[in-house]
């Protein structure tokens, strides 16, 4: 079983950036598929970004441009670079993996994702 564990969020002011980190234990991230999510209140969980094992990262529209995904198979951990953070950024923002895929990431699915972490509160002010 993965556990993964987010941190980094917090309050910033718009134009403002954030990294967010998720800790990976249980399954080397070297063998998952990996990806960022973000879910605002009364809205559907979307996803942010997602990344193969091999470092490849796949972007949605939303925030592309804006943040970067990354991982780091020594330390088992997933980041996300958020820059010029704006308001409607606001979300509880969520590390997730599929175990299931091999280590491919064949969609920006939340469906996809088997595994999940508690969240990060990120708030952007204007």
């Amino acid at each position: 079983q993965v556990q993964l564990v987010e941190s980094g969020g917090a309050s910033v002011q718009a134009g403002g950036s954030l990294r967010l980190s998720c800790a990976v234990s249980g399954s080397s991230i070297s063998t998952l598929c990996m990806g960022w999510f973000r879910q605002a209140p009364g809205k559907e969980r979307e996803a942010v970004a997602v990344i193969n094992a091999r470092g490849r990262g796949q972007y949605q529209d939303t925030m592309e441009g804006r943040v970067a995904i990354s991982n780091d198979n020594a330390k088992n951990a997933l980041y996300l670079l958020m820059n010029s953070l704006r308001p409607e950024d606001t979300a509880m923002y969520y590390c997730a993996a599929d175990r299931r895929s091999g280590g491919y990431c064949y969609s920006l699915r939340a469906s996809t994702f088997d595994s999940w972490g508690q969240g990060t509160q990120v708030t952007v002010t204007s």
